[in-house]
């Protein structure tokens, strides 16, 4: 074969390898890292964004009126707070601690608390209350009254509830365990502090029962 048409049918080859590479090399095959940046990069997570507490309008007006004499009153701020002060109370009620439970009640409404332990430690009993959910709590007023601050909210709970005998005689003496209940409870508490006072926590004036 003629030196000239070996090289041609050798270039010829070469082109052809180096074609069937190209189309092999050249092509996107798996995941790109401009795909891996795309999928890792973390984007706004709905959960973690701060919920605002939906407030009809009726509210808002009520709201209004108490702003007009504490600017400072942040209705979700103040829902947060009446929050946590609603389990810490639920919690020091079951366990019977009066010195947690003073500061945070009326004298009013820690007498009622205070004749409900009593009771319950004439009968030899102690308990203990779980939530099984974080609470609801939604805002139904905030107003001003005299030199008063006055704001009620509508909680919504499921606990549960035990309670053991003191002696350690079964709670229960059909079953010889201790009393386990699951409960939902529905209630409005009134939150009050005085306007211009020193101290701005709320203490808990009232408690009544709402619909669920």
């Amino acid at each position: 074969m003629p030196v000239q048409f070996q090289i041609v049918v050798f270039a010829f080859i070469a082109a052809f390898v180096l074609f069937q590479l190209y189309n092999v090399l050249g092509k996107r095959v798996g995941r790109q890292p401009q795909e891996d940046a795309k999928v890792v990069a973390p984007g706004p997570n709905p959960a973690e964004t701060a919920k605002v507490p939906a407030i009809d309008p009726a509210t808002l007006a009520s709201i209004a009126t108490l702003k007009a004499r504490d600017p400072a009153f942040d209705p979700a701020r103040f829902l947060d707070g009446a929050r946590q002060a609603y389990e810490t109370i639920v919690r020091g009620y079951a366990a019977g601690d009066r010195a947690a439970l003073k500061p945070l009640l009326k004298p009013n409404v820690f007498a009622s608390f205070d004749a409900g332990i009593a009771a319950r430690e004439t009968r030899g009993e102690t308990e203990t209350v779980e939530f099984l959910f974080p609470p609801r709590a939604d805002l139904e007023g905030a107003v001003a009254e005299g030199d008063r601050a006055v704001a009620k909210v509508r909680f919504l709970g499921e606990l549960r509830s035990r309670v053991t005998k003191v002696s350690g005689e079964p709670a229960d003496v059909e079953t010889g365990e201790p009393v386990i209940e699951e409960r939902r409870t529905a209630e409005h508490w009134t939150f009050e502090r005085t306007l211009g006072a020193a101290d701005p926590n709320w203490v808990l004036a009232r408690v009544e029962p709402a619909n669920a």
